[in-house]
């Protein structure tokens, strides 16, 4: 986190010189390309540090082997992850039911597998966080605009 402080405190300078519907225009745009990025991310199945996700565990039952397909498909779609601006902010989120799972999956929290089935705790999968890359991304963002 101590480089996304120093990419604010960087930016922050710089965006002051903008009026006050430019630096909403430039954060839409921040959070619409961080929206993609995050989203490339989920289906690749990897963590922000460059980690892969933690796997999906075993069935029980008849025969041992993995669920199929990869997960986080559905809510990593436009309709459940969404890049907004607000005042001079950018911000990615999940919402709807998509944000619950979210939540559980990004801090490894309790829920039940089935309305009445038993409750497991899950991995930590990080989905929504900062790379280097995308730190670097927005890092370029605010010089091109500010350059041309």
């Amino acid at each position: 986190m101590a480089d996304l402080d120093q990419l604010e405190t960087w930016a922050g300078a710089l965006l002051a010189k903008l009026s006050p519907a430019e630096v909403r225009k430039f954060a839409r745009t921040i959070a619409q390309d961080l929206r993609r990025s995050q989203r490339r991310r989920i289906l690749a199945q990897r963590n922000p540090d460059g980690s892969a996700f933690a796997p999906r565990k075993l069935r029980t039952g008849g025969t041992k082997r993995l669920r199929a397909g990869k997960m986080f498909n559905k809510i990593s779609q436009a309709k459940y992850l969404k890049a907004k601006s607000e005042g001079d902010s950018a911000v990615v989120e999940f919402t709807g039911p998509a944000e619950r799972i979210a939540r559980i999956h990004q801090f490894g929290l309790r829920d039940r597998v089935a309305p009445r089935g038993p409750e497991v705790r899950y991995p930590s999968r990080q989905l929504l966080g900062f790379t280097a890359a995308e730190l670097e991304r927005v890092r370029d963002l605010i010089l091109q605009h500010l350059g041309g």
